[in-house]
Protein backbone atom coordinates (compact mmCIF):
# COMPACT_ATOMS: atom_id res chain seq x y z
CA UNK A 1 0.00 0.00 0.00
CA UNK A 2 1.32 3.44 -0.96
CA UNK A 3 2.45 5.87 1.75
CA UNK A 4 -0.09 8.72 1.92
CA UNK A 5 1.53 12.16 2.15
CA UNK A 6 0.15 15.61 2.95
CA UNK A 7 2.36 18.51 1.80
CA UNK A 8 2.19 21.72 3.85
CA UNK A 9 3.95 24.83 2.54
CA UNK A 10 3.00 28.39 1.61
CA UNK A 11 5.06 28.21 -1.61
CA UNK A 12 3.09 26.97 -4.62
CA UNK A 13 6.36 26.15 -6.39
CA UNK A 14 7.56 24.03 -3.50
CA UNK A 15 4.25 22.15 -3.24
CA UNK A 16 4.23 21.40 -6.97
CA UNK A 17 7.87 20.34 -7.03
CA UNK A 18 7.67 18.12 -3.98
CA UNK A 19 4.41 16.65 -5.24
CA UNK A 20 6.03 15.83 -8.56
CA UNK A 21 9.05 14.22 -6.89
CA UNK A 22 6.97 12.07 -4.56
CA UNK A 23 4.22 11.13 -7.03
CA UNK A 24 6.87 9.74 -9.38
CA UNK A 25 7.51 7.00 -6.80
CA UNK A 26 5.05 4.13 -7.08
CA UNK A 27 4.98 3.54 -3.32
CA UNK A 28 4.14 7.17 -2.39
CA UNK A 29 0.84 8.99 -2.97
CA UNK A 30 0.08 12.69 -2.40
CA UNK A 31 -3.35 12.93 -0.77
CA UNK A 32 -3.46 16.68 -0.21
CA UNK A 33 -1.75 20.07 -0.15
CA UNK A 34 -2.13 22.81 2.47
CA UNK A 35 -0.70 26.34 2.30
CA UNK A 36 -0.81 27.31 5.98
CA UNK A 37 -0.96 25.78 9.43
CA UNK A 38 -4.71 26.09 9.94
CA UNK A 39 -5.44 24.40 6.63
CA UNK A 40 -2.91 21.71 7.55
CA UNK A 41 -4.74 20.86 10.77
CA UNK A 42 -8.05 20.48 8.94
CA UNK A 43 -6.62 18.33 6.15
CA UNK A 44 -4.58 16.19 8.54
CA UNK A 45 -7.77 15.36 10.43
CA UNK A 46 -9.84 14.67 7.28
CA UNK A 47 -7.30 12.92 5.06
CA UNK A 48 -5.46 10.86 7.70
CA UNK A 49 -2.07 10.84 5.90
CA UNK A 50 0.77 8.56 6.93
CA UNK A 51 3.38 11.33 6.60
CA UNK A 52 3.13 15.13 6.60
CA UNK A 53 5.85 17.40 5.24
CA UNK A 54 5.52 20.58 7.28
CA UNK A 55 7.19 23.91 6.57
CA UNK A 56 8.61 25.76 9.59
CA UNK A 57 7.76 29.29 8.44
CA UNK A 58 4.25 30.00 7.10
CA UNK A 59 1.65 32.78 7.26
CA UNK A 60 -1.61 32.47 9.23
CA UNK A 61 -0.10 29.78 11.48
CA UNK A 62 3.53 28.64 11.65
CA UNK A 63 4.62 25.02 11.45
CA UNK A 64 5.36 24.41 15.13
CA UNK A 65 2.04 25.90 16.28
CA UNK A 66 0.22 23.78 13.72
CA UNK A 67 2.19 20.69 14.73
CA UNK A 68 0.99 20.91 18.32
CA UNK A 69 -2.60 20.60 17.04
CA UNK A 70 -1.87 18.08 14.30
CA UNK A 71 -0.49 15.53 16.77
CA UNK A 72 -3.82 15.70 18.62
CA UNK A 73 -5.97 14.90 15.58
CA UNK A 74 -3.73 12.68 13.44
CA UNK A 75 -1.20 9.86 13.92
CA UNK A 76 0.87 10.89 10.89
CA UNK A 77 4.66 11.09 11.14
CA UNK A 78 5.74 14.69 10.59
CA UNK A 79 8.81 15.69 8.57
CA UNK A 80 9.75 19.30 9.30
CA UNK A 81 11.27 21.25 6.41
CA UNK A 82 13.70 23.92 7.55
CA UNK A 83 16.16 26.35 6.02
CA UNK A 84 19.76 26.27 7.21
CA UNK A 85 19.78 29.05 9.80
CA UNK A 86 20.51 29.00 13.52
CA UNK A 87 17.06 30.39 14.38
CA UNK A 88 15.33 27.81 12.22
CA UNK A 89 17.49 25.12 13.82
CA UNK A 90 16.15 26.10 17.24
CA UNK A 91 12.57 26.12 15.91
CA UNK A 92 13.06 22.72 14.30
CA UNK A 93 14.37 21.28 17.56
CA UNK A 94 11.26 22.70 19.25
CA UNK A 95 9.21 20.82 16.66
CA UNK A 96 11.01 17.53 17.36
CA UNK A 97 10.32 18.07 21.05
CA UNK A 98 6.66 18.76 20.26
CA UNK A 99 6.19 15.53 18.33
CA UNK A 100 7.74 15.82 14.86
CA UNK A 101 9.56 12.65 13.84
CA UNK A 102 12.39 14.07 11.73
CA UNK A 103 13.51 17.06 9.66
CA UNK A 104 15.04 17.82 6.30
CA UNK A 105 16.84 20.92 5.09
CA UNK A 106 14.76 22.91 2.62
CA UNK A 107 16.55 24.10 -0.49
CA UNK A 108 14.63 25.74 -3.34
CA UNK A 109 17.82 25.88 -5.39
CA UNK A 110 18.42 22.15 -5.16
CA UNK A 111 14.80 21.37 -6.02
CA UNK A 112 14.86 23.81 -8.94
CA UNK A 113 18.06 22.24 -10.29
CA UNK A 114 16.72 18.70 -9.94
CA UNK A 115 19.44 17.81 -7.44
CA UNK A 116 19.53 14.02 -7.27
CA UNK A 117 20.87 14.19 -3.73
CA UNK A 118 17.92 16.13 -2.31
CA UNK A 119 15.36 14.28 -4.44
CA UNK A 120 16.59 10.88 -3.27
CA UNK A 121 16.91 12.08 0.30
CA UNK A 122 13.32 13.32 0.31
CA UNK A 123 11.97 10.04 -1.02
CA UNK A 124 14.11 8.06 1.43
CA UNK A 125 12.89 10.14 4.38
CA UNK A 126 9.25 9.64 3.37
CA UNK A 127 9.73 5.88 3.09
CA UNK A 128 11.60 5.82 6.39
CA UNK A 129 8.84 7.72 8.19
CA UNK A 130 6.15 5.65 6.52
CA UNK A 131 7.38 2.68 8.53
CA UNK A 132 8.56 4.58 11.63
CA UNK A 133 7.05 4.14 15.06
CA UNK A 134 5.10 6.89 16.76
CA UNK A 135 5.84 7.66 20.42
CA UNK A 136 4.21 11.04 20.86
CA UNK A 137 2.56 10.14 24.12
CA UNK A 138 5.87 9.11 25.64
CA UNK A 139 8.65 10.88 23.76
CA UNK A 140 7.37 14.42 23.37
CA UNK A 141 9.44 16.11 26.02
CA UNK A 142 7.77 18.25 28.60
CA UNK A 143 8.52 21.96 28.40
CA UNK A 144 8.71 22.09 32.17
CA UNK A 145 12.01 22.61 33.95
CA UNK A 146 14.16 19.46 34.18
CA UNK A 147 13.74 17.36 37.28
CA UNK A 148 16.39 17.25 39.98
CA UNK A 149 18.17 13.90 39.90
CA UNK A 150 20.26 12.36 42.69
CA UNK A 151 24.00 13.03 42.52
CA UNK A 152 26.11 10.01 41.71
CA UNK A 153 28.71 9.17 44.36
CA UNK A 154 31.52 6.84 43.39
CA UNK A 155 32.49 4.11 45.83
CA UNK A 156 35.46 1.79 45.95
CA UNK A 157 33.38 -0.94 44.32
CA UNK A 158 31.75 1.21 41.67
CA UNK A 159 34.25 0.32 38.96
CA UNK A 160 34.58 4.00 38.06
CA UNK A 161 37.94 3.35 36.35
CA UNK A 162 36.49 0.66 34.08
CA UNK A 163 35.75 3.11 31.26
CA UNK A 164 37.49 6.21 30.00
CA UNK A 165 34.80 7.33 27.56
CA UNK A 166 31.16 6.76 26.64
CA UNK A 167 30.57 7.18 22.90
CA UNK A 168 27.05 7.45 21.48
CA UNK A 169 25.75 7.22 17.90
CA UNK A 170 22.24 8.20 16.77
CA UNK A 171 20.18 9.35 13.80
CA UNK A 172 16.40 9.57 13.26
CA UNK A 173 14.70 10.02 16.62
CA UNK A 174 18.06 10.76 18.23
CA UNK A 175 17.47 14.32 19.48
CA UNK A 176 14.59 13.29 21.74
CA UNK A 177 16.26 10.00 22.72
CA UNK A 178 19.48 11.78 23.70
CA UNK A 179 17.55 14.27 25.80
CA UNK A 180 15.93 11.38 27.68
CA UNK A 181 19.28 9.66 28.12
CA UNK A 182 21.31 12.64 29.30
CA UNK A 183 18.88 14.50 31.57
CA UNK A 184 19.04 11.95 34.43
CA UNK A 185 22.86 11.83 34.48
CA UNK A 186 24.54 13.76 37.31
CA UNK A 187 27.05 16.59 36.90
CA UNK A 188 29.82 14.43 38.33
CA UNK A 189 29.35 11.57 35.86
CA UNK A 190 32.84 10.00 35.88
CA UNK A 191 33.44 9.74 32.11
CA UNK A 192 33.42 12.13 29.18
CA UNK A 193 30.60 11.45 26.71
CA UNK A 194 30.86 11.91 22.95
CA UNK A 195 27.83 12.07 20.66
CA UNK A 196 27.73 11.51 16.92
CA UNK A 197 24.23 12.51 15.78
CA UNK A 198 23.37 12.77 12.10
CA UNK A 199 22.65 16.50 11.84
CA UNK A 200 23.77 19.44 9.65
CA UNK A 201 26.31 21.98 10.87
CA UNK A 202 24.03 24.83 11.92
CA UNK A 203 21.87 22.43 13.91
CA UNK A 204 24.53 20.78 16.08
CA UNK A 205 25.40 24.06 17.81
CA UNK A 206 21.75 24.78 18.57
CA UNK A 207 21.27 21.18 19.73
CA UNK A 208 24.24 21.36 22.08
CA UNK A 209 22.95 24.64 23.52
CA UNK A 210 19.51 23.11 24.12
CA UNK A 211 20.90 20.04 25.88
CA UNK A 212 23.24 22.16 27.97
CA UNK A 213 20.24 24.08 29.29
CA UNK A 214 18.37 20.89 30.18
CA UNK A 215 21.13 18.69 31.60
CA UNK A 216 23.32 18.74 34.69
CA UNK A 217 26.26 17.77 32.50
CA UNK A 218 28.15 20.39 30.50
CA UNK A 219 27.18 19.95 26.85
CA UNK A 220 29.00 21.62 23.96
CA UNK A 221 29.59 21.33 20.25
CA UNK A 222 33.03 19.74 19.90
CA UNK A 223 35.90 21.92 18.71
CA UNK A 224 39.29 20.89 17.40
CA UNK A 225 41.81 20.46 20.22
CA UNK A 226 39.33 20.11 23.09
CA UNK A 227 40.47 17.82 25.91
CA UNK A 228 38.01 15.15 27.03
CA UNK A 229 36.93 15.72 30.63
CA UNK A 230 34.55 13.79 32.92
CA UNK A 231 31.10 15.32 33.30
CA UNK A 232 31.28 16.86 29.83
CA UNK A 233 29.39 15.94 26.66
CA UNK A 234 30.87 16.67 23.23
CA UNK A 235 28.61 16.72 20.17
CA UNK A 236 30.28 16.13 16.80
CA UNK A 237 29.85 19.18 14.52
CA UNK A 238 27.55 18.62 11.56
CA UNK A 239 29.24 18.42 8.19
CA UNK A 240 32.57 17.34 9.69
CA UNK A 241 34.16 14.28 11.31
CA UNK A 242 35.13 13.92 14.97
CA UNK A 243 38.10 11.72 15.84
CA UNK A 244 40.52 11.39 18.76
CA UNK A 245 44.23 11.93 19.17
CA UNK A 246 46.74 11.07 21.89
CA UNK A 247 46.66 8.64 24.79
CA UNK A 248 43.42 7.72 26.49
CA UNK A 249 44.42 9.54 29.68
CA UNK A 250 45.19 12.77 27.81
CA UNK A 251 43.04 12.49 24.72
CA UNK A 252 42.02 15.46 22.60
CA UNK A 253 39.27 15.83 20.03
CA UNK A 254 40.19 16.47 16.44
CA UNK A 255 37.56 17.89 14.11
CA UNK A 256 38.37 17.23 10.48
CA UNK A 257 36.76 17.98 7.10
CA UNK A 258 34.68 15.11 5.85
CA UNK A 259 35.44 12.92 2.84
CA UNK A 260 32.98 13.13 -0.06
CA UNK A 261 32.96 9.33 -0.20
CA UNK A 262 31.42 9.11 3.26
CA UNK A 263 27.63 9.01 3.40
CA UNK A 264 27.34 10.73 6.79
CA UNK A 265 28.98 13.83 8.22
CA UNK A 266 29.46 13.22 11.08
CA UNK A 267 29.79 9.46 10.78
CA UNK A 268 29.36 7.12 13.74
CA UNK A 269 31.69 4.60 12.08
CA UNK A 270 34.47 7.20 11.83
CA UNK A 271 34.16 8.36 15.44
CA UNK A 272 33.80 4.85 16.85
CA UNK A 273 36.71 3.58 14.77
CA UNK A 274 38.96 6.32 16.10
CA UNK A 275 37.71 5.73 19.65
CA UNK A 276 38.59 2.03 19.42
CA UNK A 277 42.21 2.90 18.64
CA UNK A 278 42.51 5.44 21.45
CA UNK A 279 40.53 3.81 24.25
CA UNK A 280 40.78 0.09 23.50
CA UNK A 281 38.63 -1.91 25.90
CA UNK A 282 37.85 1.10 28.11
CA UNK A 283 34.96 2.34 25.99
CA UNK A 284 31.22 1.96 26.43
CA UNK A 285 29.53 2.48 23.05
CA UNK A 286 25.79 3.12 22.68
CA UNK A 287 23.84 2.86 19.43
CA UNK A 288 20.48 4.63 19.56
CA UNK A 289 17.53 4.97 17.19
CA UNK A 290 18.30 5.68 13.54
CA UNK A 291 17.93 4.52 9.97
CA UNK A 292 20.56 2.45 8.20
CA UNK A 293 23.71 0.80 9.51
CA UNK A 294 26.11 3.64 10.39
CA UNK A 295 27.99 2.55 13.50
CA UNK A 296 28.07 -1.18 12.74
CA UNK A 297 31.63 -1.21 11.42
CA UNK A 298 32.76 1.13 14.19
CA UNK A 299 31.21 -1.25 16.73
CA UNK A 300 33.03 -4.13 15.09
CA UNK A 301 36.34 -2.36 15.74
CA UNK A 302 35.34 -1.53 19.33
CA UNK A 303 34.32 -5.15 19.90
CA UNK A 304 37.66 -6.38 18.55
CA UNK A 305 39.43 -4.32 21.22
CA UNK A 306 37.22 -5.64 24.02
CA UNK A 307 34.95 -2.60 24.37
CA UNK A 308 31.35 -2.85 25.60
CA UNK A 309 28.46 -2.16 23.21
CA UNK A 310 24.84 -1.44 24.10
CA UNK A 311 21.92 -0.82 21.76
CA UNK A 312 18.52 0.77 22.20
CA UNK A 313 15.74 -1.81 22.04
CA UNK A 314 13.32 -1.98 19.13
CA UNK A 315 10.25 -1.07 21.16
CA UNK A 316 11.60 2.37 22.13
CA UNK A 317 13.25 3.23 18.78
CA UNK A 318 11.58 5.51 16.27
CA UNK A 319 13.61 3.69 13.60
CA UNK A 320 15.32 0.44 14.63
CA UNK A 321 17.78 0.34 11.71
CA UNK A 322 21.09 1.22 13.39
CA UNK A 323 20.60 -0.82 16.58
CA UNK A 324 19.20 -3.74 14.56
CA UNK A 325 22.25 -3.75 12.27
CA UNK A 326 24.61 -3.91 15.26
CA UNK A 327 22.53 -6.63 16.94
CA UNK A 328 22.26 -8.74 13.78
CA UNK A 329 26.04 -8.56 13.39
CA UNK A 330 26.36 -10.11 16.85
CA UNK A 331 28.17 -7.06 18.25
CA UNK A 332 25.87 -5.85 21.04
CA UNK A 333 26.43 -6.96 24.62
CA UNK A 334 23.12 -5.68 25.99
CA UNK A 335 20.00 -3.77 24.95
CA UNK A 336 17.85 -1.34 26.90
CA UNK A 337 14.87 0.89 26.36
CA UNK A 338 15.85 4.54 26.22
CA UNK A 339 14.10 5.03 29.57
CA UNK A 340 16.31 2.37 31.20
CA UNK A 341 19.63 3.31 29.67
CA UNK A 342 20.67 6.20 31.94
CA UNK A 343 20.19 4.10 35.07
CA UNK A 344 22.10 1.23 33.48
CA UNK A 345 24.95 3.59 32.55
CA UNK A 346 25.24 4.88 36.11
CA UNK A 347 25.43 1.34 37.48
CA UNK A 348 27.94 0.26 34.84
CA UNK A 349 30.23 3.27 34.90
Amino acid sequence: MAIKVLIVDDSQFFCRRVGSILNSASDIKIVGIANNGKEAIDKAQRLKPDVITLDVEMPVMDGVTALKQIVKVCDAKVLMLSSLTYDNAKITLDALEAGATDFLLKSYESLSNDSDGLVNQLRTKIRELGSARSFRSSTAASPAAPKAFPTYKATSSSGSNKYQVVSIGASTGGPVALQKLLMPLPANFPCPITITQHMPGTFTGAFASRLNGLCQLNVCEAEDGMALKPGNVYIAPGGKQMIFEGRASSCRIRVRPTDARLQFSPSVDVTFGSASKTFGDKILALILTGMGSDGTEGCRLIKSKGGNIWVQDEASCVVYGMPMSVSKAGLSNRQFSIEQMASAMMKEV
